[in-house]
């Protein structure tokens, strides 16, 4: 579905990717994990033609991601950031139709698509002429999450879609979000960097470092099978303050 061949990336003359090769399957959800400034949110980007490589590929469906193609390639992804990146003068409806209307879908298709994805996320379609302020944190990552599904995009690219979220409100929207990824079957590359998160979200997980893949396979894999001393320290370091808290509650 998308692959990385030999991709390197810079900034400043900085490197942020160092000649990563990666392979995202069809039909799984993959999270990218690692500490910050290592090149998971460069990936994504990557993924979505929104950065090009300074050297290597990145390929979806088989096809490179050049300029002349772009525009095809990202009409079958849907993109999701932290704070859903809504439009503020749209109301939610026309945020979540935009990209429809730019294709000139039928207004009865575009309102059946929006039912469809009310329903699917959960969001009570009297709210959705309302506008971004007036809703909710997680209601408008519901929206987002409609935006980004309204085309029925083969791919799904997901930059920490609950990082902003108070963890009550993130804790529901993460068990919806998995339960939603395993009703659509689709293709999921999310950035997280939380590995617990990770681990309830993914099939496969990748750890970089330093623009680096350290590690990658399944989240036990990582847990109980470190690759290097790296990798060790990381998942200490997560699981620390889970001891601390479970210590002061008993």
């Amino acid at each position: 579905m998308l692959q990385f061949h030999d991709v390197h990336k810079g900034y400043g003359g900085l490197p942020a990717l160092a000649g990563v090769d990666l392979e995202v399957p069809a039909a799984r959800t993959t999270v990218l994990i690692g500490p910050s400034g290592c090149g998971k949110s460069t990936l994504l980007r990557l993924a979505a033609g929104l950065i090009q490589p300074d050297r290597g590929r990145v390929s979806f469906d088989g096809a490179a991601l050049e300029p002349r193609g772009l525009r095809a390639a990202r009409l079958r992804m849907g993109y999701m950031i932290q704070d859903g990146g809504l439009f503020p003068h749209l109301s939610l409806r026309d945020n979540v139709t935009l990209m429809a209307r730019e294709l000139d879908w039928p207004r009865e298709r575009r309102e059946q698509r929006l039912r469809e994805l009310a329903d699917l996320v959960r969001l009570p379609g009297t709210l959705l002429d309302r506008y971004p302020i007036e809703i909710s944190g997680g209601q408008r990552q519901r929206v987002a999450l409609m935006r980004a599904l309204m085309l029925d995009p083969a791919l799904l690219l997901l930059d920490e879609p609950l990082g902003a979220l108070d963890p009550m409100i993130r804790v529901e929207l993460q068990c919806e979000l998995k339960a939603i990824f395993s009703e659509l079957g689709k293709t999921v590359l999310l950035v997280t960097h939380d590995l617990a998160e990770a681990v309830f979200f993914g099939n496969r997980l990748v750890l970089l470092r330093a623009g680096h893949l350290v590690q990658q396979g399944a989240p036990e894999d990582l847990l109980e099978q470190p690759a290097d001393p790296f990798v060790a320290r990381f998942v200490a370091a997560q699981r620390e303050p889970q001891r601390i808290l479970m210590g002061v509650g008993r």
